[in-house]
């Protein structure tokens, strides 16, 4: 990369963050007098794909949090994804698990764009900046399965606000999709190319802004335009874009003029609609970022459906749904055993059933073990 190309990506991270900051989509989750949640919040998801919940969890969760994860990322296969142990000669985390959790890449590099991968959903390739410092041969940038791995991740998927909003949005009968780290460490984190995350009913005649559902994406450090996820607003309603053509039509540009990065601080949550154009930039910059990822889907837009993605092949009827949503409950009962004085949450789907959907020894076993074979990916 040239200087005048470095100076020109620094203009447009710049550019980005002052236009971010400048939009009324970020605030803290709040709720109106009959405990609803407030419809400016859902207005400005509406019109922009996403919305910046902050300050969602606080220092002592952040904490345990940060701990948790830097202890399994410690873990990780060293120093390439084929090693069979960690950086201290143990056999990596999760080495037993039915899917290898590790997602790896050369550090810098753009793994899925241009290729097949994804079924073909990452079209464009991204710059690849060459890495400044030695380091291993690949890095992870996403971890799977973690509400099985690191009891922190499960408490806060088991937030009462957060999971307040996944009902006001996918209505009381939401169901999970799946559940992941994103990993950007400083001049190292690969890149995610521009792409939407939906697949399966682009041609639906019920299509609308919201089938494929969301991500909410809980910050452990931060997010800044140069290691973090950029959206282009209002995309979530454009259906199926060809990204290709796009970017040719900017000159071959991965730098999409219309794009806004999700900035915001540590312990901040972004909510972002599936269908959205996003992607990030390999990181370059000093600034970590470790993402708490977990998505929500629409029960009727999962019902009935052959999986994509993670769960390939799987037939998503009643029963395998009700299965792979008693993580729900679980992670609301585990939040409550690390939080007894908040207030908890309650999944509809589940009444009834919360003595069987304790956090326990039995449910780690029958419930969050392999649990992410049966993710709902549509």
């Amino acid at each position: 990369m040239t200087v005048t190309e470095t100076q020109s990506q620094s203009e447009y991270f710049e550019q980005g963050r002052r236009r971010a900051l400048a939009l009324d989509n970020r605030g803290p989750i709040r709720f109106d007098a009959d405990g609803r949640l407030h419809p400016d919040i859902l207005e400005a998801y509406d019109r922009y794909g996403f919305f910046v919940f902050e300050q969602v969890i606080d220092a002592v969760e952040l904490a345990d949090v940060r701990a948790e994860v830097d202890d399994f990322l410690a873990r990780a296969p060293y120093p390439s994804k084929h090693s069979p142990v960690d950086r201290f000669g143990r056999p990596w985390a999760g080495h037993d698990a039915a899917v290898n959790p590790w997602l790896m890449a050369p550090p810098l590099s753009d793994p899925d764009g241009g290729t097949s991968h994804n079924n073909g959903r990452h079209p464009v390739k991204m710059h690849e900046p060459t890495p400044l410092v030695d380091g291993p041969q690949d890095v992870p940038y996403l971890v799977f399965g973690c509400l099985e791995f690191i009891p922190a991740f499960l408490r806060v998927y088991g937030h009462p606000g957060l999971l307040s909003v996944a009902e006001a949005v996918n209505g009381p009968d939401f169901t999970p999709f799946n559940e992941a780290l994103f990993v950007k460490e400083p001049g190292l984190g690969p890149s995610v190319a521009w792409h939407q995350d939906g697949q399966v009913h682009w041609n639906s005649p019920d299509l609308d802004g919201h089938t494929h559902g969301f991500n909410f994406q809980v910050q452990l450090y931060g997010s800044t335009p140069a290691n973090g996820v950029w959206v282009v607003p209002g995309s979530h309603k454009w259906g199926k874009i060809d990204i290709k053509a796009l970017v040719e039509a900017h000159g071959g540009s991965e730098r999409i003029p219309d794009a806004i990065p999700l900035v915001c601080g540590p312990g901040d949550c972004t909510m972002t609609n599936r269908q959205t154009l996003h992607g990030s930039f390999a990181n370059t910059s000093a600034d970590r970022r470790v993402t708490v990822n977990f998505g929500f889907h629409k029960y009727r837009s999962v019902i009935g459906q052959t999986g994509k993605l993670t769960g390939e092949g799987n037939v998503y009827d009643v029963d395998y749904i009700r299965q792979r949503s008693r993580c729900i409950p679980v992670a609301i009962d585990a939040r409550a055993q690390r939080f007894p004085s908040e207030p908890r949450y309650v999944y509809r789907p589940c009444v009834g059933e919360e003595d069987r959907n304790r956090y326990n020894e039995e449910t780690r076993s029958t419930v969050l073990k392999n649990y992410n074979t049966r993710d709902l990916a549509i």
